[in-house]
């Protein structure tokens, strides 16, 4: 089985995907081809989706059962001990503090007024 999903590619290349795969939704496509096409669809696909993203999903023999790749996504696939999972870009760590400040303190500990008066009734 292999999936292939699309986000903000040309309309030419989910065309060129219909040849070979079934569109279940739009820039979601899945079918059964051979090793082979599926990796030269793939780069069919790394080639012509321009400004757009990416991410190819299909089955192998592993301990996951499946495998997946990706082109201009921020998440990217790291293998973990024999197990590939998804490593997300931290947003905190793009932002620049100035060194010796703290974060922004956080809301303060304990209940807030409004849930009180619903746990305890208006006082």
């Amino acid at each position: 089985m292999t999936v292939i999903i699309l986000t903000n590619c040309p309309a030419g290349l989910r065309g060129f995907l219909t040849r070979w795969l079934l569109e279940i939704s739009a820039g979601v496509f899945i079918g059964n081809p051979s090793a082979r096409v599926r990796d030269l669809l793939w780069e069919e696909v790394r080639q012509y989706a321009g400004q757009g993203r990416a991410l190819l999903a299909h089955t192998t023999n592993n301990e996951q059962g499946y495998t997946f790749r990706t082109h201009d996504h921020a998440w990217h696939p790291t293998d973990h001990e024999g197990v590939t999972l998804i490593r997300r870009p931290n947003p905190e760590a793009h932002v620049s503090r100035q060194p010796g400040t703290s974060p922004e303190p956080g809301p303060p500990p304990g209940w807030s007024r409004a849930s009180k008066r619903r746990r305890f009734g208006r006082t």
